[in-house]
């Protein structure tokens, strides 16, 4: 597996493989190049940079047990999967499938676990969650590995956003918990709000450990139990999340671990008449499939589903500055975020200069080894991943979209991993599949507006509502047009909020909120005391 400088407007790094030693299972991997092996002891791995025939043995990293009631347990039915770095398409770990019977003892657990927890004190939990933080901190570097390994985060950004995102919702939750009021009085009356009891939480593979945590730390800290099931394909920091837990001593039965898949362990999650909450955050299509299940038994339901988000750059915003800033956001974690800015709206007089703009900073993209510092795009997540983009991308050009940079097919020079080439068409409408259907992946359309008003309509003008981004020189201008955008998130010049800002969306990109203290409330029932007070 060789690379070689990628033309079609992006830099690629030179590409040196690497295999990072696991935790238990050894494996013998064959690699073909050209120079000699250099070994980082520091990092505890091996490097093979251009080597004619070398053969070494790694160790292919085992996780096949479930977190349940405290311990680590075999699944009722053994099943494996593999898990497969998509920067190189080799297995990296292997963990255990799930079944039903695995659920019910999950969800036993978490029933049994919420008699006594949910009567701890909001400083019992804080402190708990602040354990949890230090253990986080301690452990940022595997951490940060893991999520690299499991979805192809370039090193740079697992060891940072990545990363870091799980730990700013655990300090941030232990913050809000701290001066957090869970009742009101109305005269003699008393409204509490109370924990709703077993959460059912299903996390997907873009952002792991950034979901996992925006759902565990405001559950723990308002008092509730959980089932958790990350996603299989990328499950392996997740695993590191459950022991944290364990090593923070959080009583048993409040957070489980259950490894699976949607149909099976998501489905019996979802249907479970003894989980009083699901929350799920992935595609619309399987978000719907969840509230279906979770119908019959009448539970709270809270989404965090797909995005389409317009980027709208108004005539007087800094055009360089905003097309610059909106071409690297859609391109930040390979195009794999909801929230990602995949329309931008320009003007029509400027369409030509954005293009120009644009081309130009895909040409400083870095596409590489996910462990080099230098690297700033990485894989998408998978083979069914990369096809869907490349379909996707095909469909752009046969629907006559100008192809601006980039295209279907690897990077030149890339022969293996799930690597795209970052992509920008122009003189898009809005009717065309690459405007209205969410890639997820490094694909972004330019669509010309002749009138503000326009502009407005294209933006609401799609199923979802998740973000949405205004540039402008004036900020009253951005405010006006800011609040006519239909999303649960509007960004004006850039801004990005911090763990305290309420994040979820309108239309088909979800129900509810997460992040901060609005975060807290769907994890929490509303009951009123009468005559708590009375004379």
């Amino acid at each position: 597996m060789v690379l070689s400088a990628l033309s079609a407007r992006c830099t690629v790094a030179s590409r040196r493989e690497k295999i990072t030693g696991g935790r238990y299972a050894p494996a013998i991997y064959a690699l073909f190049s050209w120079v000699e092996p250099r070994v980082d002891f520091a990092l505890g791995r091996v490097k093979i940079q251009r080597i004619s025939f070398f053969i070494i043995e790694a160790n292919m990293r085992e996780y096949t047990k479930f977190y349940i009631n405290g311990q680590w347990v075999d699944p009722v039915s053994p099943k494996t999967l593999e898990v497969l770095d998509p920067s190189t398409e080799a297995a990296c770990a292997t963990i255990s499938l799930g079944s039903e019977e695995d659920v019910n003892l999950a969800v036993a657990a978490a029933k049994t676990a919420f008699e006594s927890f949910s009567q701890t004190t909001a400083e019992e939990r804080a402190e708990m969650l602040d354990r949890m933080a230090a253990i986080f901190k301690r452990r940022i570097g595997e951490i940060a590995e893991a999520i690299r390994l499991e979805m192809g985060a370039p090193i740079s950004l697992a060891s940072t956003a990545q990363a870091y995102a799980g730990l700013g919702h655990i300090t941030e939750a232990a913050k809000i918990l701290r001066g957090y009021s869970f009742s009101e009085d109305l005269g003699p009356h008393r409204v509490v709000k109370e924990p709703i009891g077993v959460c059912g939480l299903i996390t997907p593979w873009n952002w792991p450990l950034n979901q996992v945590s925006c759902k565990v730390a405001p559950a723990l800290a308002v008092g509730c139990t959980m089932v958790l099931k990350p996603s299989e394909i990328a499950p392996l920091s997740a695993y590191l999340y459950a022991e944290i837990m364990e090593e923070a001593g959080i009583p048993a039965g409040v957070f489980n671990l259950v490894n699976g898949d949607g149909p099976t362990v998501g489905e019996a999650l979802s249907r479970h008449p003894d989980v009083d909450m699901m929350s799920f955050t992935g595609s619309t299509r399987a978000g719907s499939l969840v509230a279906q299940n979770a119908a019959p038994t009448v539970k709270r339901v809270t989404q965090e589903l797909g995005g389409k988000s317009p980027n709208v750059i108004l005539e007087d915003a800094d055009l360089e500055a905003s097309v610059t800033r909106g071409v690297l956001h859609m391109y930040n974690n390979t195009g794999q975020s909801c929230n990602a800015p995949s329309r931008m709206l320009v003007p029509r007089a400027l369409l030509a200069q954005a293009e120009a703009i644009a081309a130009s900073v895909s040409d400083s993209v870095v596409i590489g080894p996910t462990d080099e510092e230098s690297t700033t795009m990485g894989p998408v997540i998978s083979k069914v991943q990369w096809d869907k983009i490349q379909g996707l991308i095909e469909a752009g050009i046969a629907e006559g979209a100008k192809v601006v940079c980039g295209g279907p097919g690897l990077p030149e020079g890339i022969e293996s991993g799930y690597y795209v080439r970052p992509t920008i068409f122009s003189d898009v409408s809005n009717d065309m599949t690459v405007a209205q259907q969410e890639i997820f992946g490094p694909v972004l359309v330019m669509i010309p507006y002749d009138t503000e008003e326009e502009a407005i309509q294209i933006a609401n003008d799609t199923p979802y509502g998740l973000a949405g981004y205004v540039q402008s020189g004036d900020l009253d201008h951005a405010r006006a047009v800011a609040t006519r955008i239909r999303a649960g998130n509007v960004h004006i010049n850039g801004a990005s909020g911090g763990f305290d800002v309420p994040f979820g969306g309108y239309k088909q990109s979800g129900n509810g909120r997460e992040w901060g203290a609005h975060g807290f409330t769907d994890y929490l029932e509303i009951k009123a005391i009468e005559g708590y007070d009375a004379a």
